[in-house]
């Protein structure tokens, strides 16, 4: 009985069906009548906090003033916000990884990243290139990681531009690999296996040196990417 009273209240306060019974409970519209304020406060809410007007927000644009919800519902939403109201990925417990309205220009830049970051992106492009003769398999690849590794050292407002400056590194890395292979075997398509030791000379320094950073681009000498 228990699990189905659960059930019902969610798809009520899901879809802002009739009042639930769950004590405390109360519409979205109320959120700012003294009754209700009252409730936030008492429960050590700070309602002129960055971190609760953020989750309010999110709710409110996921519902509509009559949907109902509760203390401990608006607590639960702004724990995914830190001080700041800053999103907060569930997957790695990082922020400054959610691209907004706010963001979606700036963050398609190019900015110094660390070394061991672009070197680990090339080792893993480079081992996943020749395991996988060329093609690129989002289903056992690794890159993620790497991408989560370099965000824990950025700075969170620099963490969106980060993942996109190793995007085009990891790119141009990926596209010196084909043409290493092309030059010595002009015959090799993608999938057909990569002769031993073609890329042996091939290396993140070599490669590095003939790029040009510009703007939001990044390309190789003789390679045209095109971001």
């Amino acid at each position: 009985m228990q699990l189905i009273f659960i059930k019902s209240f969610l798809f009520q306060n899901m879809f802002g069906m009739q009042k639930p019974t769950i004590p405390g409970s109360f519409q979205l519209s109320q959120l700012n009548s003294s009754s209700v304020q009252k409730q936030l406060k008492a429960a050590g809410i700070d309602t002129n906090s960055k971190q609760y007007k953020a989750a309010l927000k999110q709710m409110m644009s996921n519902a509509n003033g009559t949907m109902y919800t509760n203390i401990q519902c608006i607590k639960n939403r702004m724990k995914s916000y830190d001080k700041d109201g800053d999103h907060i990925d569930p997957t790695t417990g990082l922020t400054g990884l959610l691209v907004t309205n706010e963001n979606a220009e700036s963050w398609r830049r190019i900015i110094p990243i660390p070394e061991s970051s672009r070197d680990e992106m090339f080792e893993l492009t480079k081992k996943e290139f020749l395991r996988e003769n060329g093609v690129k398999n989002g289903d056992t690849t690794k890159r993620s990681d790497v991408y989560t590794n370099l965000h824990r050292k950025m700075q969170k407002n620099d963490r969106l531009a980060a993942g996109y400056t190793l995007e085009q590194y990891e790119r141009v890395y990926r596209q010196a690999f084909l043409n290493a292979v092309r030059e010595a075997d002009p015959n090799w398509e993608i999938g057909k296996p990569v002769k031993p030791g073609i890329l042996d000379a091939v290396t993140r320094e070599s490669v590095e040196a003939n790029m040009k950073k510009s703007g939001s681009k990044a390309t190789q000498a003789s390679v045209d990417i095109t971001v």
